[in-house]
């Protein structure tokens, strides 16, 4: 038997297996004893693979359950970076891109376009099965490059790195949750494509997890860079500014932020709008002090009267409503 061959048989095997278990399930109420054995006859070495059956929040016949049963037929499959196929090998945005596709819910490809979809969780404790949980692995270049698909009791299932397979992990602590399933427990269905939010923006993944460090919205973060550089980030103004958000070296040295780098530019303007926002109480105030700085905002005591402030607060605002 070719490697190949063996690939789709294993699958195979343990899509079978799992499918036994999800209808031996929904009629009984031993579901971490049943999936015990069912991950157990296949050979599953998940970190907990009861809890992939999740909590008594996703069992049944709801949209969550699905997701959770549908990403349990994964488990097993080998991480590929950049995979998509299950015969080949899944990364962990082409296993929740597939989950989701195969319940008619589309999703972008990666993991920091998928950050933008569906609406925010605030906390793990506030999480439900099918949600998915983000993650910033790499403190030397912020951004989503991690995510799962969330099963309950404080596990996912995800596809984690080079040399193992997908499986059921502690969730530990996100960067950020999204809830991608529709508002109404009555089916799984694709979300509205309205437009709104994130998704297709240049650096959404950079706007979406400073704004969830910083306390900013990340609409907003994407509308300052649209309008300060039209996402350019080697764009210099004629006064000096620099960089996706335009900081001026004086400012970008108070900040300790490269505006030449991305990532620390967008990180660096979160951190600098909420320091304007805490400061002037609002975010008009905010974005007139990030154009004009925050010296002339406090001597007028609100937007300045220069037509360039004021017309770049309501461009900025106007481009965040857009998006958010």
């Amino acid at each position: 038997m070719d490697g190949l061959t063996a690939v789709h048989s294993r699958i195979a095997e343990i899509q079978n297996r799992i499918l036994t278990f999800a209808s031996a399930t929904s009629t009984s109420t031993s579901t971490s004893a049943a999936w015990s054995s069912a991950a157990a006859a296949a050979g599953l070495t998940g970190t907990s693979a009861a809890t992939a059956a999740a909590p008594a929040s996703a069992a049944g016949s709801g949209p969550e359950a699905r997701v959770v049963a549908e990403a349990s037929k994964y488990l097993g499959v080998p991480y590929a970076w950049g995979g998509t196929d299950p015969s080949v090998g899944l990364d962990c945005s082409g296993l929740v891109q597939l989950v989701y596709g195969n319940l008619g819910i589309d999703l972008p490809r990666t993991s920091s376009q998928q950050a933008t979809a569906g609406t925010p969780v605030a906390s793990l404790a506030e999480a439900r099965p099918g949600d998915l949980v983000f993650f910033d692995n790499s403190p030397s270049r912020p951004g989503i490059d991690h995510v799962g698909i969330y099963v309950g009791d404080g596990k996912m299932i995800a596809a984690p790195q080079e040399g193992e397979t997908v499986k059921v992990q502690d969730v530990g602590t996100p960067t950020l949750i999204r809830r991608v399933l529709p508002a109404s427990a009555a089916a799984v269905a694709a979300p509205s494509s309205s437009g709104a939010g994130l998704a297709g923006v240049p650096y959404a993944d950079l706007f979406t997890s400073a704004g969830a460090r910083h306390g900013v919205d990340p609409a907003l973060l994407a509308a300052v860079a649209k309008v300060e550089s039209g996402f350019d980030s080697s764009a210099v103004s004629p006064a000096g500014a620099t960089g996706l958000m335009q900081f001026m070296p004086a400012t970008a040295r108070g900040l300790g932020v490269d505006p030449s780098d991305p990532a620390s530019s967008v990180d660096g303007a979160a951190r600098y709008l909420r320091q304007l926002t805490d400061r002037f109480g609002s975010t008009d105030l905010a974005l007139a002090a990030y154009n004009a700085g925050p010296g002339t905002v406090a001597r007028y005591g609100g937007i300045p009267p220069y037509e360039e402030t004021r017309s770049y607060v309501r461009r900025v605002t106007g481009a965040a409503a857009a998006w958010s």
